[in-house]
């Protein structure tokens, strides 16, 4: 096989539709933009104006507030813990929130990580990490083993 009798399946690819060229396209004379109008010229920004009247978003008030010192945890479900346990990428004796980052079921800890009660979980296992639900801590005590939480990390 060479590089030239290479090509792609049959329906991978489609042409991309060419606007505005010519009545014999399809897509001819004005391309499907109507007839005259703000919209059927180039360089159109309209996004939220209201014709000089006061837009919506500016006559609501604000509302709200955004933390700015917020924790993000890495969030992890006991589902998923006992599927990694099973393939033998965890060891149920001691898992901590390095081996969770090691074995690839969490990509990153962010500023901790948090255990949830999805799924099923029969394991068991001694599990320490920033944060956990009350569900997921008794979850994991009726599979016998133990989920503590780092209090310190968390009080902080």
């Amino acid at each position: 096989m060479k590089l030239h009798e290479l090509s792609d399946n049959p329906g991978a690819t489609k042409k991309r539709m060419r606007v505005a060229r010519g009545p014999g396209s399809g897509k001819g004379k004005m391309g499907g933009r109507g007839i005259k109008g703000q919209k059927s010229r180039s360089g159109v920004a309209i996004g939220g104006y209201e014709g000089g009247q006061m837009p919506l978003y500016q006559r609501l008030p604000k509302r709200g507030f955004s933390k700015p010192n917020r924790k993000a945890f890495a969030v992890v479900n006991l589902g998923l813990i006992q599927k990694f346990i099973d393939l033998g990428k965890l060891d149920a004796a001691s898992i901590n929130e390095d081996t969770l980052v090691a074995s690839g079921l969490i990509r990153r800890k962010k500023d901790g990580i948090r255990v949830l009660a999805k799924g099923e979980f029969t394991a068991k296992a001694n599990i320490s990490v920033t944060g956990a639900s009350a569900a997921a801590v008794e979850a994991v005590a009726k599979a016998g083993g133990a989920l503590t939480v780092a209090q310190a990390a968390a009080a902080e």
